[in-house]
């Protein structure tokens, strides 16, 4: 039967009926008439509702023109009731709405079988032993229904893919060969379902056409979870309940999957429906597994991007992601990485380079000047500005057709690859259907022949590439490690000369802003180096330093520095001011609320400041004014690095400089220093930093001081330090000011007067901006008013 040519008569058809506009609609009599037989016909099919076919059936034997023009194609009613009957599959119509219930796994479910043989399901490697288990259960006489259980992206649906790999194969045991996997989408299942009961319909339907495949079905349900309470409601049964009768006579074979939690949350409350099911744990493959994996589909993702993936990538995809991205599972996030990084090497091959668009651009604007020429008819000008424009048109020509020869072996080669994978996907299917004169053809023929034109388009690739490379189609570490920077914020690609420089000049630059502290930046920058060139401790974080001294002389401000290096931003890093947790259920919030309390839902205010930005700076200030349980928190972030919040996440500390700042031994720091002579001050210096670190001992825990990398004492400030600190403060109200069109000048004799002024031992710094500000600010507060 041509279809097309049947609706195009029926079309015409329609158009020559009378159309009535406004009024009401009735019936003709040939309507009516067809009608009253489909009725008569109900006892025919047995069903307690007319539906379309059985109109289409009465239709058959009518006189009109649609009737005749069915008998013309070749359809009659014997035909069309065998057709109807196979359709039904044995179902009567008893519902309003009996469509939705024909071939129903067609409509509901996806058969992985013909996907796996058409070759779109990405191949599975490793997991034998999960396989194995679930065809191990799946051969049980009763309750043979593995459900397989893991955290998000570890590969539990890459498990049933693998199953419907092996059985294309013919890799399981004989009583499985003969099996189809369908995967449910319960996408389709719920969606349109308006009225009540519908979706328990559509679901029951499936189950029947499963059952009466009399186990040739297996049906793989992923997100299972989905299922425990979908449907019920209003006295309505959930869909789990419609599966427990076939899942425990093991009528309906089904293999699920849902995370850990899921399953907590949703199966274990329902136990008659957990013990219908034998658990398959599933856990995240470990690294050299993760890399056999990305190597087995390394070549379904060069074929999509068209590009050329590294082995070093794959590497590196899978040791970056597992050190950096701890939130997520291997393979998941490394086949993200290897995915995202070819897309961006995709992009650049499809743009424009970079030498092309500046030469396009350099046209452009000497077309535009030569406008302006013509006008003002200035010949010796026109002359020169044409030559200097075919001179550059050449250079673009000559670069526009070497890119595009690149470009287009690049493309020849990917193409020829992808040939060579459809042809042996043939060879695959037709070994299969045994058909062994094509597999020769194809394995010994054809595939050779895509081979050697590959060689050659390579050959020729390298060729053109020989001088310079105009197009990057591999992707390499750099690319890698450049994705694992944007998602997380951390810097792991490799540091360019210009970074490197800057790292060796760190000391310099912290020593620009705070003075006097030479120790303290020492130990900081080498914190700092150690994390770039990949050195430090993996389990532990950058760095872990308690900052010791009296007020104002430079703790906090080397951590803005600090900041300001990193992030270009002193203000970009957390800062919890540790006199706010004095009382010991304050301890939580750091952390979260826990569950049941007002507050749960915010998390931490340290964790979630380091989920958000797992590259920062955390300073603690004030340590010493925090309630003792505060620091049992801290002991697991100093040691491994990570801290469970309110909720159960591991947040990953790994990448922070954790930075404690504390006045405490201030005084003993005074009383050292005070009277004390320039040839005193070195003795003076080791003295106090004994008293102070012995009153540490103290007041805090051995078990947190032994975890801490450096414990720092600042200094009291001397007279040229705080000669040095008032031109840093002046350059800045120069500045501040010269926003303003106003020049401040100061002598040599006004800043030393400034620094003898603001010169206390006590309170460090700080006096001397107050001093600044009274000197200096005032006076031009006037006369920005004036």
């Amino acid at each position: 039967v041509n279809q097309q040519t049947i609706v195009q008569v029926l079309d015409r058809i329609i158009k020559n009926y009378p159309k009535v506009s406004g009024g009401q609609l009735q019936a003709s009599n040939s309507f009516a008439k067809v009608l009253n037989e489909s009725i008569v016909n109900l006892k025919e099919f047995g069903d307690q509702f007319v539906s379309i076919e059985l109109i289409l059936y009465t239709l058959v034997n009518s006189n009109d023109s649609v009737g005749n023009l069915l008998k013309d194609n070749g359809i009659t009613q014997k035909k069309l009731k065998e057709a109807i009957m196979g359709l039904r599959n044995g179902e009567k119509v008893t519902s309003n709405n009996p469509e939705g219930n024909y071939q129903s796994l067609e409509k509901y479910a996806k058969n992985l079988n013909q996907l796996a043989e058409s070759g779109k399901l990405d191949p599975v490697i490793g997991r034998d032993e999960e396989i194995r288990r679930v065809l191990q259960i799946l051969t049980r006489r009763t309750k043979n229904n593995p459900i397989l259980i893991g955290e998000p992206g570890v590969g539990k649906t890459a498990i049933a893919e693998g199953l419907a790999h092996r059985i294309v194969q013919g890799d399981v045991p004989e009583n499985l060969k003969s099996k189809t996997v369908y995967s449910l989408d319960m996408g389709a299942l719920v969606a349109g379902a308006k009225y009540k009961g519908e979706f328990e319909e559509r679901l029951k339907s499936v189950v029947k056409e499963v059952i009466q495949a009399d186990g040739e079905i297996i049906l793989f349900i992923d997100e299972i979870h989905t299922l425990v309470g979908a449907g019920g409601g209003d006295g309505a049964m959930d869909a789990a309940n419609i599966l427990k009768p076939a899942l425990a006579r093991g009528e309906l074979r089904a293999v699920g999957a849902t995370t850990l939690n899921e399953y907590q949350k949703y199966f274990e409350k329902d136990k008659a429906l957990v013990r219908r099911f034998q658990t398959v744990l599933v856990d995240e493959p470990s690294t050299e597994d993760a890399i056999s994996i990305l190597r087995g589909i390394k070549e379904k993702y060069e074929n999509h991007h068209k590009v050329i993936i590294k082995d070093a990538a794959i590497i590196a995809a899978v040791e970056l992601s597992q050190r950096y991205i701890t939130d997520r599972h291997l393979p998941d996030k490394a086949i993200d990485l290897i995915d995202e990084a070819a897309s961006k090497i995709r992009m650049e091959i499809n743009s424009k380079p970079e030498e092309l668009d500046e030469l396009e651009r350099k046209i452009m604007q000497l077309e535009i000047e030569k406008a302006a020429i013509l006008r003002e008819n200035d010949t010796k000008k026109l002359e020169s500005l044409d030559k200097e424009l075919a001179n550059l048109q050449q250079q673009k020509n000559a670069f526009q057709a070497k890119w595009q020869a690149e470009r287009d072996v690049i493309d020849a080669v990917q193409k020829t690859k992808e040939e060579i994978e459809n042809t042996k996907l043939e060879a695959d299917n037709a070994e299969r259907a045994g058909d062994y004169g094509k597999v020769a053809e194809l394995r010994y023929g054809k595939i050779k022949e895509l081979e050697n034109l590959l060689e050659t388009n390579k050959l020729k690739l390298a060729e053109i590439q020989l001088h310079s490379k105009m197009i990057k189609e591999e992707v390499s570490v750099e690319e890698i490690a450049e994705v694992v920077s944007k998602w997380t914020g951390i810097p792991v690609s490799k540091m360019v000369e210009s970074e490197r420089s800057k790292l060796l000049r760190l000391e310099d630059e912290l020593n620009k802003r705070v003075v006097g502290q030479s120790e303290a930046i020492e130990a900081l920058s080498d914190a700092v180096r150690r994390s770039r060139a990949g050195l430090q401790d993996a389990k532990r974080p950058i760095g872990s330093f308690i900052f010791l001294g009296t007020t104002g002389v430079g703790k906090t401000e080397l951590a803005k520095a600090l900041a300001e290096y990193l992030f270009n931003d002193e203000n970009a890093m957390t800062r919890i001011d540790m006199s706010e947790y004095q009382e010991k259920h304050t301890v939580s919030r750091l952390v979260g609320a826990p569950p049941g309390y007002v507050g749960y839902d915010e998390g931490g205010q340290l964790t979630e400041a380091v989920r958000r930005k797992p590259y920062s700076i955390i300073l603690l200030d004030e340590i010493e004014k925090a309630h003792p349980d505060v620091f049992n928190i801290l002991l697991q972030v100093l040691d491994d690095g990570r801290l469970t919040d309110n909720k159960g996440r591991v947040v990953n500390f790994k990448n922070t400089i954790i930075i404690m700042t504390s006045n405490l031994g201030s005084h003993l720091i005074q009383e050292t220093f005070e009277g004390k002579t320039e040839a005193e001050i070195p003795a003076a210096t080791e003295k106090s930093k004994f008293l102070v670190l012995e009153l540490l001992k103290q007041s805090i825990r051995p078990e947190l001081l032994n975890r801490i990398d450096e414990t720092i004492v600042f200094t009291p400030l001397s007279k040229d330090n705080v000669r040095e600190i008032v031109t840093i403060q002046l350059n800045k109200l120069k500045e501040l000011l010269t926003e303003r069109d106003i020049k401040l000048v100061i002598s040599d004799e006004a800043a030393d007067y400034i620094a003898l002024v603001g010169y206390d031992p006590q309170f460090g710094a700080r006096p001397v901006k107050r001093v600044i500000q009274k000197q200096q600010g005032h006076l031009h507060v006037r006369g920005c008013c004036h």
